[in-house]
């Protein structure tokens, strides 16, 4: 796989680099957040998130594990997956780094990168859990052991690193670790898959940054091998790990939503450097198929808690909505991958309602408690958690500042942290905005001409969104801006005058001058939202939302609602 200017990443950093595709997504260093509703989440994850998740990682022992872990303790702390957690953490220190322009803006980093080589073994295998003495041997529980899923997140961690700058020698840590897990799980390897799909998305991202082609081959390796029913069958069946039907064949995501999400994530990203468009196709049916059937209105999914998996179709209770924070960001993770490779801008609504149902709302003000699980309603008061424990139950309460499983938190923190490489794309002529937000774009365009533009908005509270161009080389190139599909009555002002647009792509195509405006102005009436009648639990129900928001009812709101 050759490394190009294309999918190296290394512009200020960007978290998915596809070395082609319809759009190519803009790093750090091409778009910043310089202020509002995105500003103040970034600032505070930076400023409390970032040490409030160290903190506990330290203070719960899962730190300390690779340091005593590394010297063969078989006092280990912690589930047999808390490793990710740490990689988790440092992929978010690294992008903020990247963000900032600060390497001095998140202090630790160096020690941690530290601290995690020193329990890498010679042959490159790297997990505190198993293979030393008193401990699981290697490899021997596939099924829930999370080896190869941690391995991914450390995989995704080095990739931040390598293309911020910020913890860069996790890069050689990780590819020995790749490397041993192709030597090992490889066409000559065992034939092995995890229960927890992450090592595949993970792999192809590392090969976009070394053009290691291996590392790419091993994460289709282990797409051909899932669904065949592998797995050991336990009480939650093969569907729970997305092992009972091959990807290229399944109809809709199911099981663990976490898990689907992921596998599907890997899978894009194989079809895309591979060129496999039925492989693609297939993916995107599916989560098109999923997101009619088995999503809430917030854009959260997963409505099983037994399994933390989406229900049948239509099967959506609200008071049973789990909705865990991380399906979150794995669904913006996946609707991001499908907008970049097919340039469909539905994705983008999907990308917007998550960030602001889900992720927004998933984080405290202070940026020191979360929730888990998203429950859309809450029938009865629950105690408020201590600060000083951890909480043991997932689903429905207040934010807590941290469970006995804290995936989700760190998960959070790393889409946060990366959020502006989210917002523009370039495609074959031009820019694409869609997302909103207080920002300034300074890129290239596909011809090398330089532009550069701000946007402005009190996006969510505001409709207005003014597209400034500060910087343009001269000749005609298209701006399209993202209509949302709740945006019925959107207009567009223009030196020209006033017109109303249609929802979808807006193009505006000209030869644009420095100090040119183009705002676009959304409806934000708050207006009532319907269920479908094939979803029981809410029959008869309605939402109320307003701009991309979801409103929330509360009891404080007075007993007249």
């Amino acid at each position: 796989m050759t490394v190009t200017s294309r999918n190296s990443g290394l512009v200020g950093g960007r978290p998915v680099v596809p070395s082609r595709g319809s759009l190519r997504p803009l790093g750090l260093g091409e778009v910043r957040i310089t202020g509002g509703f995105w500003a103040d989440r970034q600032r505070v994850n930076g400023s409390a998130t970032l040490d409030h998740a160290r903190s506990w990682m330290n203070r719960l022992g899962w730190i300390g594990n690779f340091t005593t872990g590394g010297r063969g303790s078989p006092d280990r702390r912690g589930r047999e997956f808390s490793d990710s957690e740490v990689y988790k953490l440092v992929e978010a220190m690294a992008w903020e780094v990247g963000r900032t322009g600060d390497p001095g803006a998140v202090p630790g980093v160096d020690d941690l990168v530290a601290a995690i080589a020193s329990a890498q073994s010679p042959d490159g295998y790297l997990n505190t859990a198993f293979g030393r003495d008193g401990q699981r041997p290697r490899y021997g529980d596939l099924a829930s052991g999370h080896e190869l899923y941690c391995t991914g997140h450390l995989l995704q961690a080095a990739v931040a690193g390598a293309r911020t700058g910020a913890a860069a020698p996790l890069l050689d840590v990780a590819r020995r670790a790749a490397d041993h897990v192709c030597d090992t799980f490889g066409p000559d390897g065992a034939w092995g898959l995890c229960g927890h799909p992450e090592i595949e998305v993970a792999l192809v991202e590392l090969a976009r940054v070394t053009g290691e082609q291996r590392y790419l081959d091993q994460a289709a390796l282990f797409l051909d091998r899932r669904g065949h029913r592998t797995l050991p069958r336990d009480h939650l069946g093969w569907s729970y790990y997305s092992d009972d039907v091959p990807v290229l064949t399944a109809t809709v995501l199911r099981g663990h939503a976490v898990r689907s999400l992921y596998l599907s994530c890997g899978a894009v990203d194989v079809a895309v450097e591979n060129g496999d468009d039925e492989l693609l196709a297939a993916v995107a049916e599916q989560f098109d198929r999923a997101l009619a059937r088995r999503t809430y209105l917030t854009g959260g999914v997963g409505s099983r808690h037994e399994d933390e998996a989406f229900g049948d179709d239509f099967v959506l209770p609200a008071d049973r909505a789990y909705s865990e924070t991380c399906a979150g960001v794995a669904t913006v993770m996946l609707a991001w991958r499908l907008l970049l490779a097919t340039g469909d801008g539905r994705y983008g609504d999907v990308v917007e309602r998550v960030l602001y149902n889900v992720l927004a709302t998933a984080v405290g003000d202070d940026g020191r408690s979360f929730f888990y699980a998203n429950t859309l309603h809450q029938r009865v008061p629950t105690g408020t958690p201590s600060d000083d424990e951890e909480r043991l139950g997932f689903g429905g309460g207040p934010r807590a500042p941290w469970f006995e499983v804290s995936c989700c938190l760190p998960n959070a923190a790393r889409l946060l942290a990366s959020l502006s490489t989210y917002l523009v794309t370039a495609d074959d002529a031009g820019l694409r905005v869609h997302q909103f937000a207080d920002a300034e774009v300074d890129t290239r365009l596909a011809d090398g001409r330089r532009v550069a533009l701000t946007t402005s908005t009190g996006y969510p509270d505001d409709g207005a969104v003014t597209v400034r161009i500060t910087r343009t080389d001269g000749g005609a190139w298209p701006l399209t801006l993202r209509v949302p599909a709740w945006a019925a009555g959107a207009e567009l002002v223009t030196a020209e005058g006033r017109r109303a647009v249609p929802v979808g792509d807006l193009v505006v195509r000209r030869d644009f001058t420095a100090g040119e405006e183009v705002r676009l102005e959304l409806p934000m009436r708050p207006r009532f939202t319907r269920p479908d009648p094939r979803i029981d639990a809410v029959r008869g129900c309605v939402a109320v939302e307003r701009g991309p928001v979801v409103l929330c009812a509360e009891s404080l709101d007075g007993g007249d609602l």
